[in-house]
């Protein structure tokens, strides 16, 4: 008997599903519940990433970048082994239909299937991004996948915590109000600019992937796996270290003189889209610069740009989406950036 046929729908359904709530048991839940109770009982959860308690980053140099990649790997490295394995376990082991049938149709009810199942993933946008990769392969739909990689990082029920007992509750609101405009908003647009003739190679596509014969699971998600980091690990190394050397170029200095005028919210929503960041990252990154007198500006749109997108993870996906849904999706994410800087003012935090 081969093994494509000894292993049945259900117990490939039972693998994949011990695999996503083993993993995620093991490096998001428990972790964060117990960080929960540090951010409320020292309204801290650490240092900030990106320069620690100095006010300016460290000089661009490999010794920088270096520092940075360690330090960020360290902070991710589980879960991007998890993201990878179910990127690729979504791949061999899901069958074939079922992520074209949820999540495979350009109407409104993909993107909230999108949405709503990033929630209890809690990744970040690179970490993410291994996922998107395989749900797209399996043709889930422009708006639905765009809503996954989103929803992960930016309605972040953890963060979310974290932020109300570190920068305070009406950070987690306009971060929550913003954030769900963005999730599900930017899938609709996703899926409105996919094309028809996109959309009908899709559907062929999907059809397609459902009538043709599988091959055994498991040696079909080791290949999977295999192409999957060969792909996307060695493009996301280099882009890390070239960003954590460059932290003095694209912060050169933070402090009071960082106020709440316009050039300072657009300047920090365009390189908090750049950059990159391990989950809820952005919390002790705003506490550092708020303490250091930054405006509440600035600090507003870092909030909605650091975790959503990052020059990495949009490196990751370029052979995933059409360029011109990237470039629509990081363009607005800077629009969502200028709007929580603005509310921030505006609302006097």
């Amino acid at each position: 008997m081969s093994e494509a046929r000894s292993l049945s729908p259900t117990l490939r359904w039972i693998l994949f599903a011990a695999l996503a709530v083993g993993g995620l048991l093991y490096v998001k839940w428990l972790p964060y519940w117990d960080r929960a109770f540090v951010a409320a009982s020292g309204h801290s959860i650490g240092q900030s990433i990106l320069m620690g308690k100095a006010a300016h980053a460290p000089a661009a140099s490999w010794a920088a970048a270096e520092a940075y990649a360690l330090a960020y790997g360290k902070a991710i490295w589980k879960a991007m082994v998890l993201g990878l394995l179910l990127g690729s376990g979504v791949q061999a082991l899901l069958p074939a239909d079922w992520v074209a049938r949820l999540l495979g149709r350009t109407r409104f009810g993909s993107v909230v299937a999108g949405g709503l199942l990033a929630l209890p993933g809690m990744m970040c946008t690179c970490c993410a991004a291994p996922v998107v990769v395989g749900l797209r392969r399996q043709q889930a739909s422009a708006g639905g996948a765009v809503a996954f990689w989103l929803g992960n990082s930016v309605l972040n029920p953890a963060t979310l915590v974290f932020m109300g007992f570190v920068l305070g509750w009406r950070w987690t609101a306009l971060r929550l109000v913003l954030g769900v405009i963005m999730v599900f908003g930017l899938g609709y647009l996703a899926n409105r600019l996919t094309s028809a003739r996109e959309a009908a190679q899709a559907e062929t596509a999907a059809a397609e992937l459902m009538a043709a014969p599988q091959a055994g699971p498991f040696r079909r998600w080791l290949l999977i796996l295999g192409r999957m980091t060969l792909q996307l690990v060695p493009e996301y190394i280099v882009l890390v270290l070239l960003l954590g050397a460059g932290r003095a170029w694209l912060f050169p200095t933070v402090g009071p003189d960082i106020g709440n005028h316009i050039q300072w919210i657009v300047a920090f929503a365009v390189v908090g889209a750049l950059f990159v960041i391990p989950t809820a990252g952005e919390v002790p990154i705003i506490q550092a610069m708020l303490s250091l007198g930054v405006g509440a500006g600035p600090a507003g749109a870092l909030l909605m740009t650091l975790p959503p997108i990052s020059l990495p993870s949009m490196a990751m996906l370029s052979r995933s989406f059409p360029p011109r849904i990237l470039a629509v999706v990081a363009g607005a994410v800077v629009l969502f950036g200028l709007a929580g800087g603005g509310l921030a003012v505006a609302l006097g935090f």
